[in-house]
């Protein structure tokens, strides 16, 4: 019995939002975010529209795909670093708005690496026999991190107020990490099937010793209160990035990582037909995609469109690779992330 993927969707939200437009809030460029990042632009949820949302779309897409009902899904894995609430997750708020009764929901938060983890825990409950279909999302609303007190609003037609200078001089404080985000869902249905198609080999890992390098120190529970006006305005509530540290790990880790599935599974690294990477830079994109010493076109990527969608860069990446005709039958490809935590690994597929 192998678990296969029957069924992909994603759902984005309508604001495209170009590297031009965000230098009317900070001192940037569509030069300096394509140097740096490869990013062109990236999609920004409405005003009200959480990550659970986007997931709903991208879970009805993949269900259709699927050729399945709402009513034939036995589990969901929701990922996500952004979700709606505290509590609950959103994995019952997903459950509810698809009609999908009372099964059970997994909430879990491996930031860049969730949907990667997410593919473990699938395959785990499908070869344990514990059910047949898993619906598996990432999504992610990274907007909820930006200082839309500043300006942010402009960017989704909310507001048509001119920035400030000294609004403009405080986004430009956080610019190395929020014109790297974006907003996205990607969702896919495993099923239990019998054949050679399905998730082969997955080896995942955490190094909690690395965990400072992205992280944010805002909203936390060992404060009193968790969260103040003060930490917002101090920046607390934005992502804090170690650029070099987090580019030197990718790099290494997740060709590690490839390299590991293949020796597990009997394959050369040459026999790989796609690595699908996390689209967290084109730098490291490019990077990993070296250090394997594989050709560009067996390493696709997408962030030049949508940024860094965090857990939702995979699936996302995987339908738009299905839709152009790049997944074919009979392929090896290959998954792999690196995220906050440390967290990272990669999972062998076989299509």
């Amino acid at each position: 019995m192998r678990s296969v993927i029957t069924g992909t969707g994603i759902g984005v939200p309508p604001h495209v939002i170009t590297n031009e437009a965000l230098s009317r809030l900070m001192d940037t460029s569509d030069e300096w975010i394509r140097v740096r990042s490869g990013i062109q632009e990236r999609r920004y949820a409405e005003l009200g529209q959480g990550s659970t949302d986007l997931g709903v779309i991208a879970s009805r897409n993949a269900i259709a795909d699927a050729g399945l009902a709402p009513g034939d899904m036995d589990a969901v894995i929701f990922a996500t670093m952004t979700p709606d609430h505290v509590l609950p997750g959103n994995g019952p708020l997903l459950q509810t708005a698809l009609g999908l009764g009372d099964i059970p929901t997994f909430d879990i938060r491996q930031q860049c690496s969730g949907f990667l983890y997410g593919l473990e825990l699938a395959d785990l409950f499908i070869q344990s026999g514990r059910y047949r279909r898993v619906l598996l999302v990432g999504a992610e609303v990274h907007t909820a991190f930006m200082p839309w007190h500043l300006g942010w609003d402009t960017l989704i037609g909310q507001s048509t107020r001119e920035i400030t200078e000294a609004e403009r001089a405080e986004n430009t404080l956080s610019r190395d990490r929020t014109v790297l985000f974006g907003d996205g869902a990607g969702a896919v249905v495993i099923e239990a099937r019998e054949g050679e198609a399905g998730l082969g080999t997955i080896r995942l890992h955490t190094d909690g010793a690395g965990a400072g390098v992205l992280t944010m120190t805002g909203a936390s529970f060992k404060r009193r209160p968790f969260v103040t006006v003060e930490q917002i305005q101090a920046g607390e509530t934005v992502p804090v990035m170690s650029g070099k540290e987090v580019f030197k790990s990718a790099v290494t880790l997740m060709p590690q990582s490839v390299r590991e599935v293949c020796a597990a599974s009997g394959l050369a690294v040459e026999d790989l037909d796609l690595v699908l990477v996390h689209q967290a830079n084109l730098r490291i994109i490019e990077g990993v995609q070296k250090a394997l010493g594989l050709p560009p076109e067996k390493v696709p990527h997408n962030i030049e469109r949508y940024g860094n969608t965090t857990a939702a860069t995979l699936p996302i990446l995987f339908h738009e690779c299905r839709q152009q005709g790049l997944v074919r039958p009979g392929m090896n490809l290959v998954f792999t992330a690196l995220g906050s935590g440390l967290h990272w690994g990669a999972a062998l597929y076989r299509t």
